[in-house]
């Protein structure tokens, strides 16, 4: 069993030491800047309820919540059906690893993110620090390892994420009132510490984490580590609270050391500013940056806008806005990890398997001008102002036909119109021609336009635009963005 003394030894050993001089030499993964495409999953005992999010197991015991409501009335109160009693429930039936990667594969994705373990505490993956896992309980299977070896196979790379750090509070309400969450509780039980909720955006909030939850919260990741040797490791966003900060330094310093044992470029994936910038990689949640940055980065979201995980209610996103969300997310020097929920049994609802087809399909049209782009000295025009920042996915941009973003690749320029609306013509004013001393955006020679997928098409350069005639696409959503290749001498 790995204990402390084993991870202060992989730090000695360096060359990485705790501190953030040291973490910043740190740098992406080759791979990742071309990839551009990533899957993420959010699966464990939360979705056996399919019921509201991922949230469940700290909402069924707040009093009032909606959670809590349907809880008892179609499980019964919760000291005699506790969030734990899902356990048995969570049998997996149809999970399949192989067939979960042929469809992220299929997707385009290059990467696979599958979440270890939730706030709620069970781990998926076989674990000598809790009994609490999925291969000891529910499926009985190590799900994270089957997942990493199908990713594999695949020829994909495999991460993971472990979200443990707000476990200290997340079953604390389940102290308030006669449920199963009850003291005394130890070290390694399933909902040890439940210490009561602090406010969770304070980054200095009591009760703080002591150091028995430090100390096991960094040997769960240092045994993910180990067991799976993830090429990217995830943290979810509590983990920038004071407490963890020279724990996320020691664990870092750890993973980084692995990874040049390994001989494989790994990174930490970070929330906020859980990390000193440049000693892990910047993630933005459901959101993004508005203009293109010097770094590569990653934003994460997921295909509903309402949950993580799979439930009854999901507000799903088009496939033209997931689309929009990939393609103005890599003009701006990142990469889209997009998040998609199994269902309780393992299987992948049909609709969430038609959005990863249709983004696949896209791709094979359209990849050229994302996979091992990088942007293009401006990010994209048009009257419509994206969102940006954490959380701006919150509501649909409606874009049109003015609304275009670049990429560039090999020596050409790729253009994307986000919303084509079936428009017979498309101007892109930063490449109009050169007229009374007036220069664009692009003041060079165009040599030829081709459509992504559908081979070369009329363009003529006015003193306003580059106007193209885009070819017809039978079958596809007038809204889904059109790709062009701008071939300049």
């Amino acid at each position: 069993m790995i204990d402390l003394k084993h991870v202060d030894a992989v730090i000695a050993a360096g060359p990485y030491e705790p501190t953030w001089e040291s973490l910043s030499r740190v740098t992406v993964p080759d791979w990742f800047p071309d990839a551009k495409f990533g899957i993420f999953t959010h699966w464990g005992l939360y979705t056996v309820p399919e019921f509201r999010n991922e949230w469940y197991s700290r909402n069924m015991y707040i009093q009032g919540y909606p959670e809590f409501e349907h809880h008892v009335a179609t499980y019964g109160p919760q000291k005699e059906f506790g969030y734990k009693d899902f356990i048995p429930m969570f049998t997996a039936e149809a999970f399949d690893a192989d067939e979960w990667l042929d469809v992220f594969q299929a997707s385009g994705a290059k990467y696979y993110f599958p979440v270890a373990e939730h706030h709620d505490g069970f781990q998926m993956y076989a674990s000598e620090l809790s009994h609490w896992n999925a291969a000891e309980m529910g499926p009985k299977r190590d799900i994270i390892g089957e997942l990493r070896e199908a990713t594999l196979r695949h020829g994909m790379h495999f991460a993971t994420s472990n979200h443990r750090a707000e476990h200290w509070w997340f079953m604390g309400h389940g102290q308030e009132f006669d449920s199963d969450v009850k003291e005394p509780m130890k070290r390694g039980d399933f909902y040890w510490p439940a210490h009561p909720e602090p406010d969770n955006q304070d980054l200095f909030s009591l009760p703080r984490p002591d150091e028995e939850y430090l100390d096991d919260w960094l040997l769960r990741v240092c045994e993910l580590v180990d067991k799976y040797r993830p090429e990217m490791v995830y943290f979810d966003w509590w983990i920038q609270h004071e407490s963890f900060k020279p724990y996320i330094k020691r664990f870092a310093a750890y993973y980084y050391n692995r990874g040049v044992e390994w001989g494989v470029p790994v990174i930490v994936c970070y929330k906020d500013d859980c990390m000193a910038f440049g000693a892990g990689l910047a993630d933005v949640e459901r959101g993004g940056y508005a203009a293109p940055t010097p770094f590569v980065w990653q934003t994460d979201t997921a295909i509903a806008r309402n949950s993580w995980c799979y439930t009854n209610s999901l507000e799903y996103k088009g496939l033209a806005e997931l689309i929009v969300t990939l393609v103005d997310t890599v003009s701006k020097n990142g990469n889209l990890l997009l998040n998609v929920g199994p269902r309780a049994d393992g299987s992948i609802a049909a609709h969430d398997r038609e959005l990863l087809e249709g983004i696949g399909t896209w791709l094979a049209d359209n990849g050229e001008g994302i996979y091992g782009a990088r942007p293009w000295r401006v990010s994209g025009e048009g009257p419509t102002q994206a969102g940006s920042g954490s959380f701006a996915d919150q509501e649909a941009t409606e874009w049109t036909a003015a609304d275009w973003r670049f990429t560039a690749r090999n020596g050409d320029i790729y253009a994307f119109c986000l919303n084509p609306a079936g428009a017979r013509e498309l101007a892109i004013t930063s490449f109009f021609a050169y007229h009374d001393g007036k220069r664009a955006q692009f003041h060079g020679i165009v040599t030829d336009v081709e459509q992504l997928g559908a081979g070369k098409v009329p363009w003529e350069r006015t003193n306003e635009a580059l106007v193209v005639t885009p070819a017809e696409r039978a079958g596809v959503d007038a809204q889904v963005p059109v790709g062009f290749r701008i071939s300049i001498a």
